[in-house]
């Protein structure tokens, strides 16, 4: 009940307009000195939590996602998606969801993978006969991609938070992030025209129609062995990328943290040396965003830190095992209450907090119910990928309102289906965790 009423004291404040580091660092100030009269070790508390060698890896992924997107060799593998795929009915959506895999694995955002795929493939579809709305959806859902398939900032956070290998994380998330892409590519097939359609003027203010180069893509027939080559070798480079930085941390040739370096490092290379396009601003600016990610996220460490010492000296945690055990719950009948909370938080809170939230308070019952933390996290993944794209808090959604000025309610409606398919892949996940445990076990670990 603790944990209940904390977590309420928390979503009042939010609701008054209090940011989220400052709405858990007050409360828990608060509950702490009403309680205790005094509060001790504080800057022990926050020093210990933000001294760790793996929070270094998540500014660095952004650094990395930023070099790519400003070098435009995101354009080349859209184009590539496009090439190889235009033939299909549904062709230009299965290509917007191929390069948003591609992207997941360089960048480790979804708001990035969206923001970034969006742009290029929005114009695209509109211009070539899609519905808004399916525009709308396989950019606002294949977005969501960005966290499952590794490398994965809440990845990286979750396995700082539970002492989990991030190496089996980034594995375990590969084969649901694959079969989350495949159901995506799927409802393109099933719900859009064929990419043959003829030309249409585009539909939102702005767009151009402009794909990636110099001029529209041509979206008719199949392409030749000739156009495939080419673009093949257009994305060379670019596709160098995450069997660079992920075979690098499987083999065991880098750390988490050494890959990200490592990997911003390949991404800056390319984007001045091959391509050609990143001058000193766009390092700067990368730079200073990454910075901006990282001070964020450690400001809501720090309250996340102060507020979950506060629920351990109150009890919670011991208390929520105890009542787990009280209801005889099995381990599926918790993970699907776990899985309706996370979602309910989902709507209101964005992925760090939650994860700082919720994780440390049930450690314990994962312990009890002998859940494997690496299943628990992937799990944890896909609601958390349904928060991107679940009103009000919904970052992907916002990015697309951003990227085309359509009006909420219709981005809204247009996520509706890879919602429920991501709701669907969950139950899958929670009926089949070799899903997410197959590859893990294969590599070792």
């Amino acid at each position: 009940m603790t944990f209940f009423l904390t977590l309420a004291g928390l979503l009042v404040l939010l609701y008054l307009g209090v940011p989220m580091f400052a709405a858990m660092f007050l409360l828990s100030l608060g509950v702490l000195w009403a309680t205790e009269g005094a509060v001790t070790l504080l800057g022990e508390l926050v020093f210990g939590k933000l001294d760790s060698y793996l929070l270094v890896a998540v500014p660095l992924f952004m650094l990395m996602a930023h070099f790519m997107v400003r070098g435009r060799v995101v354009d080349d593998l859209f184009g590539t998606a496009h090439t190889l795929l235009r033939h299909v009915r549904g062709g230009l959506g299965i290509a917007t969801v191929a390069a948003c895999t591609v992207f997941a694995a360089i960048s480790g955002s979804s708001v990035a993978t969206a923001l970034t795929i969006g742009k290029v493939a929005i114009p695209q579809m509109l211009r070539y006969g899609y519905s808004r709305r399916g525009a709308f959806g396989v950019v606002a859902g294949g977005g969501t991609l960005g966290i499952l398939i590794p490398p994965s900032a809440p990845m990286i956070l979750y396995a700082y938070v539970t002492e989990a290998s991030v190496g089996a994380l980034f594995a375990a998330g590969v084969m649901p992030g694959l079969m989350m892409a495949a159901m995506f590519a799927l409802w393109c097939v099933l719900t859009e025209r064929g990419s043959g359609a003829p030309p249409a003027a585009p539909t939102l203010p702005g767009v151009a129609g402009e794909g990636p180069g110099e001029g529209p893509l041509p979206c008719t027939g199949r392409a030749s062995l000739a156009e495939i080559v080419a673009a093949l070798k257009r994305s060379i480079w670019a596709l160098t990328l995450p069997p660079f930085v992920l075979g690098g941390i499987y083999f065991g040739v880098f750390t988490p943290t050494e890959a990200a370096g490592t990997g911003a490092l390949w991404a800056l290379i390319l984007a001045v040396v091959v391509y050609r396009q990143l001058d000193l601003a766009d390092l700067w600016e990368g730079v200073n965003e990454a910075t901006r990610t990282a001070a964020m996220l450690f400001m809501i460490i720090v309250g996340a830190s102060l507020y979950g010492y506060m629920l351990t000296k109150l009890g919670a945690p011991q208390e929520l095992a105890a009542m787990v055990a009280s209801w005889g719950l099995s381990r599926t009948g918790f993970l699907l209450c776990m899985m309706v909370l996370l979602f309910l938080l989902g709507l209101i809170l964005e992925t760090f907090s939650i994860i700082l939230l919720t994780t440390p308070v049930i450690l314990p019952v994962l312990d009890a119910l002998a859940i494997d933390k690496v299943w628990y996290g992937i799990l944890l993944t896909l609601n958390l990928e349904m928060a991107l794209i679940s009103p009000p808090v919904a970052l992907n959604i916002v990015v697309i309102k951003a990227i085309t000025g359509a009006p909420l309610s219709e981005v809204n409606r247009a996520v509706v289906p890879y919602l429920l398919m991501l709701a669907l892949g969950t139950l899958m996940l929670l009926a089949f965790p070799g899903i997410a445990l197959w590859l893990p076990r294969l590599l070792g670990y």
